[in-house]
């Protein structure tokens, strides 16, 4: 068993645009391993930046969307989430996002941090806000590409969903964390 750490970066001997996937632009680097010298030729996705809203009504309840997924081909139930926009801060994307995909608003939003979604190939980062006291205000004013069902969902209900396998996105997990402890969610 190796029990030593990495303790040197990998020298990045060049880099190259690959093409633009829409929601990611990709990017080779090659890089040298300061174990053994040898080139690696890596892939990057660039990604903007990710938010999550844990959005939660007076009454205790989250605000939750349920929605076609692309990759995995099937309907998900997840919290509102979505891309931060140029020019934004991750707060302005929560509201927005919020507001844009469930028509729910909150004047009480706190900073829960932020995950890597997958630095093996990724470069962005997902940060989880927390919206309390949260009333649907509007109606949703969907993207053209986006088709969803919001719903208010009880922890109880919450629950049913994990188990029934629906509930299953990983960031969403990750923002649940930071509000309630999770053991309570997958038991």
């Amino acid at each position: 068993m190796n029990n030593s750490k990495p303790n040197k970066s990998w020298k990045l001997i060049k880099t190259e645009p690959g093409p633009n996937l829409t929601l990611f632009q990709t990017r080779f680097d090659w890089l040298e391993n300061p174990r053994n010298g040898h080139t690696v030729k890596a892939t990057v996705l660039e990604a903007p930046d990710w938010v999550n809203v844990v959005a939660l009504t007076p009454a205790g309840e989250l605000v939750v969307v349920r929605q076609y997924r692309f990759g995995s081909g099937e309907i998900t139930l997840e919290i509102p989430a979505g891309i931060v926009d140029l020019g934004e801060d991750s707060r302005e994307a929560a509201v927005r996002e919020l507001q844009e995909e469930t028509g729910f608003s909150s004047e009480d939003w706190a900073y829960l941090g932020w995950v890597e979604p997958n630095p093996a190939f990724i470069n962005n980062r997902c940060h989880h806000w927390l919206a309390r006291d949260a009333k649907q205000t509007a109606p949703p004013a969907l993207d053209k590409g986006e088709n969803l069902a919001v719903e208010v969902l009880s922890l109880e209900e919450i629950k049913e969903e994990v188990k029934s396998g629906l509930f299953r996105h990983s960031l969403s997990f990750s923002a649940l964390s930071q509000v309630f402890d999770i053991r309570d969610i997958l038991s």
